[in-house]
């Protein structure tokens, strides 16, 4: 937890805030002690029952929305991607003001670290492909977990209702917004997202590649567009939490 701390006592201008996802053993505990250290950078809540990832990051974001913030996004806390990244992600948006999100490319390139196993790689780019012809875009990672998003009525749209998709609520988001943008005029989401390579990633230990996933992901695949327009504008609570 020192990065985090760290990186909000140098961030004068970043929030942080975390969601425990109803866990069981003592993240609660530590993520109340971490905010207790750092009250005026770091915020958590703590849901009522376990959401899985896509419900935790919809929580976390529409609370995050209503401090009003210019920029609002998601990091996975094991910090595969380093919090650096968070200031690349801030100057890409801040210099392309009609773009209204960045997300992360794991792209293994000359001068960066991409340490991730042949096996996470191989699959990524099948799940990848099958993400790109869903959503005819021309997208490398939809997985990643490193996303910022520009505040506004497309994002809170994006993350209006509850993502139907507990795999690939990735996809899902991405098509939500472009069908959020084709109601405001002719902007699919390839005209309001970019993809930035990463300068480090870092596979962490410990993380498992569920084969079941990976196949309950491919299967939400078939469902993603047509729930990203059924849903498109809904406006729904987050689930019941409490703040640590």
């Amino acid at each position: 937890m020192s990065r985090f701390r760290e990186f909000a006592a140098a961030s004068a201008d970043v929030g942080l805030l975390f969601v425990d996802d109803g866990s069981t053993d003592t993240t609660s505990a530590v993520l109340t002690e971490l905010v207790h250290e750092v009250p005026n950078r770091i915020r958590g809540i703590r849901l009522a029952a376990n959401q899985g990832k896509a419900g935790a990051v919809r929580a976390g974001v529409l609370v995050a929305l209503a401090s009003d913030p210019t920029f609002v996004g998601f990091l996975d806390a094991d910090l595969a991607t380093p919090l650096s990244a968070v200031n690349r992600f801030v100057a890409a948006l801040e210099a392309r003001p009609e773009l209204v999100g960045v997300i992360g490319a794991r792209v293994k390139l000359l001068g960066t670290v991409i340490d991730r196993s042949a096996a996470r790689h191989y699959l990524g780019r099948v799940f990848a492909t099958a993400a790109s012809l869903v959503l005819k875009l021309p997208v490398y990672d939809t997985q990643c977990g490193a996303k910022l998003f520009r505040a506004g009525p497309l994002v809170r749209a994006a993350f209006g209702a509850p993502f139907r998709s507990r795999w690939a609520f990735d996809v899902e988001l991405l098509a939500r917004l472009g069908q959020a943008g084709s109601g405001a005029g002719p902007r699919p989401a390839g005209n309001l997202v970019i993809e930035l390579a990463l300068e480090e990633w870092r596979d962490v230990k410990g993380s498992k590649l569920a084969p079941h996933a990976m196949l309950r992901a491919g299967l939400d695949l078939a469902f993603v567009r047509r729930n990203a327009r059924r849903d498109a504008g809904r406006s729904l609570p987050p689930p019941a939490f409490t703040w640590l």
